[in-house]
């Protein structure tokens, strides 16, 4: 059934474990030595492998970058364009493809390809269809009012949920829903089981210690063997365990909450690290002189978190530190949950079979020109991942190409000897862990859309942004708001060369490679089946 490795070294059935974290920048590791973080057996993993050290996002924003993982395409072509619409039921993932030529396929944690829940208010649809009619219309057509997501909080909440068969090609799933410690999903029984329950016993208001800086920062009271995180870890590894008994290949998806905020690890990872030593970026203090107005409001406003969670805000130094050093306990329980899992892959005698594939969703600017989280800044700690694969018979190295989060799906489906996906947008990242040196991409497309905007930029909100190795252009469409940055005199990003008139052949350089890209992402899915 094609389940064989060809064009690498050696013969034999592939397995594919692919290992997600939510929201984590790529230099929020330890082998990239830009933070007091440790994270020995990530960091072992990555000197065993090929790593990719210029992997982009093809959207900052959880799902529309999680269905382009899933699909090889780009937001804009598989439609899942902003968070709150689910990814087409039929849509063609590298999941599908396995599991239809063989593989088991399972998934643990969180997916994220239909929406967690919180619907709109009444007054917001009416915004949001007002401000967007067309995509309103298409959502309504596609999903309309009887919609009921399979990853809906409140409905995890409530009763158990089995998700259906083939779930965008997974056998079957084990999900967590949310952020955090107060999670749903298939982990609530799993923790109500064990005699604690998540919806009244965890989150910020049963913390006994919460950041007086920032309420998204606070001590778990979920004891660490209860977690989430660990819920994951012990379904991976009791998948895995399964698996070994059979002789047919497989594919786990193992995707992490963390270490998404709010920052809420359990006790022994919350005190790791202390706020105080924590050290603040160099961009920190960023005068934003020639930053978009919308940007020089959030800076204005320092100190005053958003009513929404999610949004882009400006953290004081205090506010900072915390949200560091409890993201840094995370991230480090992170690592010694996928410590657990690659040795029980070594202990059951898999790792000779299994490829291996680590990155995250998205990143988060964690301070970075004064900022946190994610949307409406495409700055690199939001648009670069981790992005680390180790093949078997694949000497490891790292690579300094332009990848995408999009070349993920193309790559396991060539590893797997099996057709194209169709339509398929990503590129195949084979020829680079074979060691070829040409790879003719001179530039990656980053697109974010939705439906509402900030002080300064009203909704919807278009942008697009192009990135070389030599520049970062970002465009809003409609907004007449433009910022070019030249990364090799200026890779920090400080320096906004939009506008001035000394850059002008230098900022065109980059509105034509951003116009090119577009066009080539242009959906041609569908074709004519009549003459006319």
């Amino acid at each position: 059934m094609g389940i064989w490795r060809t064009g690498l070294k050696g013969n034999g059935p592939l397995n594919i474990v692919v290992i997600i974290a939510d929201q984590l920048r790529a230099d929020h590791l330890g082998f990239e030595q830009q933070v007091p973080v440790r994270t020995p057996n990530i960091d072992e993993l990555a000197a065993g492998s090929v790593v990719m050290n210029s992997a982009f996002v093809a959207n900052p924003v959880c799902m529309p970058n999680r269905a382009t993982i899933m699909t090889g395409r780009w937001p804009s072509a598989h439609g899942l364009r902003t968070n709150g619409l689910p990814l087409d039921w039929h849509a063609e993932t590298f999941v599908r493809s396995l599991r239809a030529n063989g593989w088991r396929t399972s998934a643990v944690g969180k997916l994220h390809l239909q929406p967690m829940g919180w619907p709109f208010e009444e007054f917001q649809q009416e915004e949001i269809q007002e401000a967007m009619p067309a995509l309103w219309a298409q959502a309504m057509s596609s999903f309309g009012d009887n919609f009921t997501s399979w990853e809906d909080y409140d409905r995890h909440a409530n009763e158990v949920i089995t998700l259906p068969p083939d779930y965008y090609g997974f056998d079957d799933v084990s999900l967590t829903v949310g952020h955090g410690d107060r999670i749903s999903g298939n982990y609530l029984q799993w923790a109500r089981d064990r005699g604690f329950d998540p919806i009244t016993e965890a989150g910020v208001q049963a913390s006994a210690d919460v950041s007086t800086a920032w309420s998204q920062v606070y001590e778990s009271a979920v004891p660490a063997h209860l977690h989430p995180t660990t819920y994951v870890t012990d379904e991976a590894i009791s998948r895995l365990e399964q698996f070994a008994q059979r002789d047919e290949a497989f594919c786990l998806y193992v995707s992490f909450p963390d270490p998404h905020h709010p920052f809420a690890p359990p006790r022994e990872y919350f005190h790791r690290h202390s706020p105080g030593e924590m050290p603040l970026p160099k961009t920190f203090f960023d005068e934003h002189v020639g930053s978009p107005d919308y940007v020089k409001t959030i800076i204005e406003n320092r100190g005053f978190p958003n009513e929404d969670p999610t949004m882009t805000w400006a953290p004081t130094e205090q506010q900072f530190r915390h949200a560091l050093a409890a993201e840094l306990g995370s991230i480090e329980f992170l690592d010694d949950s996928v410590g657990r899992i690659l040795g029980a892959i070594d202990s059951l005698g898999l790792t000779e079979d299994t490829i291996v594939i680590f990155t995250a969703d998205h990143g988060d600017v964690f301070g970075d020109h004064g900022l946190m989280l994610k949307h409406f800044t495409h700055y690199r700690g939001v648009t670069r991942v981790p992005l680390i694969l180790r093949v078997p018979g694949v000497a490891p190295t790292t690579r300094d190409e332009l990848v995408s989060s999009a070349d993920i799906a193309p790559t396991i489906v060539e590893l797997a000897n099996l057709p194209s996906l169709p339509a398929v947008q990503g590129r195949s990242l084979v020829p680079l862990l074979n060691e070829v040196s040409e790879w003719d991409r001179r530039g990656l497309v980053i697109e974010e859309d939705q439906p509402f905007g900030l002080d300064n930029l009203p909704g919807p909100v278009r942008m697009r942004t192009f990135v070389t190795h030599d520049l970062r252009l970002t465009e809003i469409v409609g907004h007449g708001i433009s910022e070019c940055f030249d990364l090799r005199a200026d890779p920090s990003e400080t320096v906004n060369l939009a506008g001035d008139p000394a850059a002008a052949a230098f900022v065109a350089q980059g509105r034509e490679g951003l116009l090119r890209e577009v066009l080539q992402l242009l959906d041609s899915s569908r074709i004519p089946f009549y003459a006319a």
